[in-house]
């Protein structure tokens, strides 16, 4: 038995236990106090079916790399140039505390960690318009 069909069972299996607790949950008074212990199964589902598929995703990504070297060379070539986008987004990022409305604070490393996202995610737009921009008009210049 491969790893499709085995991996195809178990998402059968928690659909069946997922359809069971949401009717159940339908056929309950809506009242968070009662079924409140359905909520916390619809997560211990979700967080079962989410693991089920990453580990399912990596493995044949993984199997499929092994196999072809020049795909993984070039996939190890696309970790790099994320991975030194992201440093450079670090590098670049603001690290200053923030206040907030309610009196609270958000440290400055996670200030840090938040412009690192958002300058990752700006860097990563620019480099996608460019090259859909570039793509096009080499094709109308042809």
């Amino acid at each position: 038995m491969n790893v499709y069909k085995i991996s195809k069972i178990l998402v059968i299996i928690i659909g069946i236990i997922a359809s069971i607790l949401f009717v159940s949950a339908l056929g309950m008074e809506i009242s968070m106090e009662n079924n409140s212990y359905i909520v916390d199964y619809f997560i211990y589902v979700s967080y079962l079916a989410m693991a089920i598929a990453f580990f399912s995703v990596v493995y044949f990504v993984f199997k499929n790399l092994i196999t072809h070297k020049e795909q993984l060379r070039r996939a190890l070539i696309s970790v790099g140039l994320f991975a030194a986008i992201v440093l450079i987004a670090f590098i670049l990022a603001d690290s200053t505390e923030v206040k907030l409305k309610d009196g609270g604070v958000i440290s400055s490393f996670s200030s840090k960690l938040i412009s690192t996202s958002l300058n990752t995610f700006y860097i990563l737009a620019f480099v996608s318009v460019a090259v859909l921009g570039w793509t096009g008009f080499s094709k109308f210049k042809k």
